[in-house]
């Protein structure tokens, strides 16, 4: 069996066992070449549909290939929870059940210089709330080398990941985790708030496929409108900010939700691959009461 067959048959197999997507990849045919490739010890960036994809696949590495699929499949349990790895705009990151696996839309607009505008030479304190594994808060200090970042979250547990990364990524001087409920052990004043808060309703919350029930609904669960969190955090944030300050938050598919509890305010819809109603800015003056 070649590579490509061997992709293209765990492909057939988790399309037929009806598996969900949406931590790393969003369909069976890159989940089928990460599972293979990572099985096989070959870089995700391995040509399948080209000469590389016509080589044999050795009989261990089908083997092991065998062993995952069956894990993810039995289990449904997210790939990157079953590999301890996962990747967001090109950097990879350790991952466990500990924290969500990352995926954030926040990425984006960091990578792209979406927000850029509303930064300065000024900005050098960011605070990357409900951090989780760390993800945003590597890829701003990644981004601009001269910021300081916090990355607080309410979960211990979620944390000790955020560390792992942290140090993986050699930032232990630049990157402070912090327990927080919401702001509260938050001092700031920031020049730049990132957040991916827990915003699922309850409804939605009921209607997850098994692979996002895997994730601590901590991280997940919103309320009943999903703006339990958001309520808290658009309060208090302007004591947090400098008065140049700006928020990025991100809310998924809860723009109407969002919208009917905070009528008067009109924040900027940035956009990213999922559209241009997930993530949006706000800036310290709008949120001012």
């Amino acid at each position: 069996m070649t590579l490509a067959e061997l992709v293209a048959d765990t492909e057939r197999q988790l399309i037929e066992a009806g598996v969900s997507f949406g931590h790393g990849t969003t369909n069976a045919h890159d989940e089928a070449a990460w599972l293979v490739l990572h099985a096989l010890g070959l870089p995700l960036d391995t040509d399948i549909d080209g000469s590389e994809g016509k080589q044999p696949a050795a009989p261990d590495g089908q083997a092991r290939t065998a062993t995952l699929l069956k894990a993810r499949i039995d289990t449904r349990q997210p790939l990157a929870y079953l590999l301890k790895e996962a990747w967001l705009q090109g950097v990879p990151f350790y991952v466990d059940e500990r924290a969500i696996v990352p995926r954030s839309l926040i990425a984006e607009v960091l990578a792209d210089g979406s927000i850029d505008p509303w930064l300065s030479d000024q900005t050098h304190r960011v605070l990357d709330l409900c951090t989780g594994n760390g993800s945003l808060a590597v890829l701003a200090a990644l981004a601009w080398p001269e910021v300081q970042v916090d990355a607080a979250d309410l979960s211990v547990e979620a944390l000790a990941v955020a560390r792992i990364n942290v140090e993986k990524h050699g930032l232990k001087d630049r990157i402070k985790p912090i327990e927080s409920d919401g702001l509260h052990n938050c001092p700031g004043p920031y020049d730049l708030i990132l957040c991916n808060p827990p915003y699922v309703n309850v409804a939605s919350m009921a209607a997850l496929p098994a692979e996002f029930r895997a994730e601590p609904a901590l991280a997940l669960a919103g309320g009943a409108d999903g703006m339990d969190f958001i309520r808290a955090l658009l309060r208090d944030a302007p004591t947090r900010m400098n008065e140049r300050a700006v928020l990025v938050l991100e809310i998924g598919h809860e723009r109407t939700h969002f919208e009917t509890a905070f009528p008067r305010l009109n924040p900027v819809w940035l956009d990213t691959s999922a559209g241009g109603d997930q993530v949006l800015l706000l800036t310290c003056e709008a949120l001012a009461p």
